[in-house]
């Protein structure tokens, strides 16, 4: 089943990179005008790399209900856009100051600071336009997308996730309160990803909630890995430096509880997430494989 999954996530990210780089040409409404320096930025901090998870994850969520790729696709691509927008801020020397980003030197490193700056503000705002712009939804349901997206992405949410954890480095935190840092800073556009598909298609009330719940419990398996291999990778195995949370003083439940609790936590993770898509059946196999690929991932 794993090569299903593995199939499905390479054929939306061609999708969704064909998309990205049409949007990002300049000929697109969303960005018509806009300085060739500006999207060449854009396009250098959004194509070219990435396995374009969160937009399979809401591709994938409207699938269980019929929906049809295209009808979702500028969605996913805005979540993109918001997700990419963030790599290159978080890159920044103010932030958490990376030279590298997906095996390519990062925006700021290629172009400068202020450049970068602008680019992740471009890709943040174009995002609102495409899900706007995404006609084959309803209007109402892209009213609650776009108030949805705007609530993860921001200061209750990815955001807001990002200023706890540049507050503590400074400072110890409790399992309890990383993991709050962690649901806001990583989990919060992964689980907008499962119910914003869920949303899209129409689905019930608690369809939409248990496509949240779902995607609460992968954005936690994704941070814990992503933080297991902070500690256990390489640079050439990661794309960009390794070992820097430690050296920063980042606080992660790995660093905190252990590798051996952390593996066994993830183990407990993916038994919840097939607990919540159980009433699906086989509609969910690919999100399940989903989540097991994002617990056991070695970059």
């Amino acid at each position: 089943m794993l090569v299903m999954f593995e199939q499905s996530l390479a054929q939306t990210a061609e999708l969704v990179e064909g998309r990205l780089s049409e949007i990002l040409s300049g000929h697109d409404r969303v960005a018509r005008g806009a300085p060739e320096r500006l999207l060449a930025a854009m396009r250098h901090g959004t194509l070219g790399g990435g396995k374009r998870l969160r937009p399979f994850l809401l591709i994938e969520s409207a699938r269980i209900f019929g929906i049809q790729d295209d009808a979702v696709l500028d969605i996913a691509c805005a979540l993109e856009a918001i997700h990419c927008y963030s790599l290159v801020h978080d890159d920044l020397p103010a932030m958490d100051d990376d030279d590298l980003r997906r095996g390519r030197p990062t925006v700021h490193k290629a172009y400068d600071d202020a450049t970068a700056i602008l680019a992740g503000d471009s890709l943040l705002t174009l995002a609102f336009g495409l899900v706007a712009g995404a006609s084959k939804i309803p209007p109402e349901a892209r009213v609650r997308i776009a108030a949805l997206l705007s609530a993860d992405a921001g200061a209750g949410g990815m955001a807001g996730g990002q200023a706890l954890d540049l507050a503590a480095e400074q400072s110890a935190l409790s399992e309890d309160e990383i993991a709050r840092m962690q649901a806001m800073k990583t989990g919060a556009l992964i689980a907008f990803a499962c119910e914003g598909g869920a949303i899209a298609a129409a689905a019930s009330s608690e369809d939409q909630r248990r496509l949240r719940r779902f995607g609460e419990i992968i954005g936690l398996a994704f941070q814990l890995a992503d933080d297991l291999l902070d500690e256990t990778a390489d640079a050439a195995q990661l794309g960009k430096a390794a070992g820097k949370d430690r050296a920063r003083g980042k606080k992660t439940l790995p660093a905190l509880k252990g590798i051996e609790w952390t593996r066994n936590r993830l183990a407990a993770l993916v038994a919840e997430a097939e607990s919540e898509l159980a009433p699906f059946g086989d509609k969910a196999t690919v999100l399940l494989e989903a989540a097991r690929f994002i617990a056991s991932r070695d970059r």
